[in-house]
């Protein structure tokens, strides 16, 4: 069944969108804050619910919902313009001293869809899952809000900067 599909409900739905091949990306807070900038866009100007949100350095898990339009359009506009913002970043970024790996990273995996132009940032799929109940929804935050302290990076949820567990979130969350 098409992904498209999976999204058509209004319940919130828990999606990962993960860097081609894996790729520790979001390991410069200049990545990071383009994903937060556009995901507070999305918020603003898209009519995006965020219940729940982390950005990993291969990754990003978020609960959504969308109530103006189709959930599968939202997605497709913000993975298309981080993509394009965050190469263009590779690009300018002077510090960046992976800059040509990653960049030839990027144009492999390009070079097999022929939809992308010159790079590929994400994969294709987003994983959707329907939060269909509050106990299913509240399983869900936990995981996201514990990806960091499972992955040895923080001791405790409310320490990592990228997620809606910290404790000054940079990115206003939709009630539950």
């Amino acid at each position: 069944m098409s992904e498209l599909r999976k999204t058509t409900t209004d319940h919130p739905y828990f999606l990962t969108f993960t860097v081609v091949g894996w790729l520790d990306v979001f390991t410069r807070r200049e990545y990071c804050d383009i994903v937060i900038k556009n995901l507070q866009y999305c918020k603003d100007n898209k009519g995006m619910e965020l219940y729940a949100f982390v950005i990993m350095p291969s990754h990003i898990h978020l609960i959504v919902r969308q109530n103006e339009s189709r959930l599968s359009e939202v997605v497709r506009d913000f993975k298309s313009i981080t993509a394009k913002e965050i190469i263009k970043e590779i690009i300018t970024n002077n510090v960046e001293s992976r800059k040509d790996w990653i960049l030839n990273f990027f144009k492999a995996y390009a070079s097999d869809i022929k939809q992308n132009k010159e790079y590929m940032f994400w994969q294709k799929t987003n994983h959707p899952v329907e939060l269909f109940s509050a106990k299913v929804m509240e399983q869900k935050i936990n995981y996201i809000h514990n990806n960091p302290v499972e992955a040895g990076i923080v001791d405790s949820p409310e320490y990592y900067v990228y997620s809606s567990a910290y404790i000054k979130p940079k990115v206003e969350l939709s009630p539950i």
